[in-house]
């Protein structure tokens, strides 16, 4: 029986209060991880197992976090800015990920924002089909 979004969504919040230590109110589909919820670079790693877990799923952390790919390649970041090669990499690779608040301003310093939890939702929801 597939899962609804809003259970998908239940077991994500509950690995991310696990794994983050916040409170269940703080992880709304909105929050980013590492601004609102404070994950670092090495939360990633334990979300990715716990979700692996949770949802009895593998979970490659490129496919879920491929910023890092996209950053140390000087034809996506020019400036300090990810180019339109760059943005078109990305979506590529994170089909789950809504993008257009970061299109406006593609700072490479606000790509961690593109890491919400409605993402994760997103991409769980797609791993499930």
């Amino acid at each position: 029986m597939a899962m609804s979004r809003d259970e998908i969504f239940n077991h994500v919040r509950e690995v991310l209060v696990d794994a983050l230590g916040r409170d269940e109110e703080e992880v709304t589909e909105k929050a980013t991880l590492m601004g609102d919820l404070g994950a670092e670079s090495i939360d990633f790693l334990d979300i990715m197992f716990r979700l692996e877990k949770a949802f009895n799923i593998k979970v490659p952390r490129e496919e879920l976090f491929p910023a890092e790919a996209v950053m140390t390649n000087s034809e996506y970041v020019s400036g300090g800015k990810v180019t339109a090669k760059g943005l078109a990499e990305l979506k590529n690779r994170m089909p789950h990920t809504d993008f257009s608040e970061f299109e406006k301003n593609p700072d490479v310093n606000k790509i961690a924002d593109l890491f919400t939890v409605a993402a994760i939702v997103n991409f769980i929801e797609g791993k499930l089909k």
